[in-house]
């Protein structure tokens, strides 16, 4: 038997093997495709809630950092384990292997689900996340709108502990935005928020996506067809600095 393709799968905020393996658990065995396998890593320092202009400068920064040698270190992908798609763009540009962000995935999948979908998320300090990737791809026009249940979140423990509570107030806010804000596709706004997907399913009449599983399975399709990010749209830099890069960790 031929070993598996690995994928490095990077945690954009620094935390403990604890919080690493909460995450994991967006991919459950029987959904990953036979042949590979998915490493998550944090990174090594950084931001710490994504909360802020400067939590986004941090997250683009170290998953930069987490990522750039991947493709030396013989991955077959890289998969950045959250919705701002922190730091795609720069990995694409330093890499030949493909290079995966859940946001753009989770909002293409449901523009072709859909019509117009909601962004539903835990507070409302990340809004600029979503802003940002949103108008980087030219998709504001499809949003119906961005809901939040004013819940600051926990990037470690996610979601457990507190199911009664935070899917009832999902539900409620996603149920709004199908009657108020005409949504029909709800995406969920991080990759923390796995938890909550198929309670969410069960209980709307519109797709419900979770972005983490969403952008693996793409990410499978890329590798079983061969294809990558175009080098013309991510071209390579003409004077590579990876190597002060690499200094510039702690």
């Amino acid at each position: 038997m031929s070993e598996a393709r690995r994928v490095k799968v990077i945690v954009p905020i620094p935390m403990g093997p604890e919080g690493v393996t909460a995450r994991a658990a967006q991919l459950p065995p029987d959904r990953i495709a036979p042949g590979l396998r998915p490493e998550f890593t944090a990174v090594a320092w950084g931001a710490a809630l994504g909360d802020s202009y400067h939590d986004m400068l941090l997250m683009d920064w170290t998953v930069f950092q987490a990522g750039l040698d991947a493709e030396r270190d013989g991955y077959a992908a890289v998969l950045v384990d959250t919705v701002s798609d922190s730091g795609v763009r720069a990995l694409r540009s330093a890499l030949s292997i493909p290079v995966v962000g859940p946001g753009e995935v989770a909002f293409a999948n449901a523009m072709m689900l859909g019509k117009r979908f909601t962004i539903l998320t835990m507070w409302k300090p990340w809004f600029p996340l979503y802003e940002k990737t949103l108008a980087e791809y030219g998709w504001a026009g499809r949003l119906a709108s961005i809901r939040h249940i004013d819940t600051r979140p926990d990037l470690t423990e996610l979601l457990a502990g507190k199911e009664e509570v935070v899917f009832g107030r999902l539900l409620e806010a996603a149920r709004t935005a199908i009657a108020e804000d005409g949504a029909d596709v709800i995406v969920l706004g991080s990759t923390t928020m796995h938890q909550s997907a198929e309670f969410l399913a069960a209980h709307l009449p519109v797709p419900v996506i979770n972005p983490g599983l969403v952008a693996w399975k793409q990410l499978e399709m890329w590798l079983a067809l061969g294809l990558s990010h175009s080098k013309v749209a991510f071209p390579p830099p003409e004077v590579p600095r990876a190597d002060l890069v690499r200094r510039a960790l702690p």
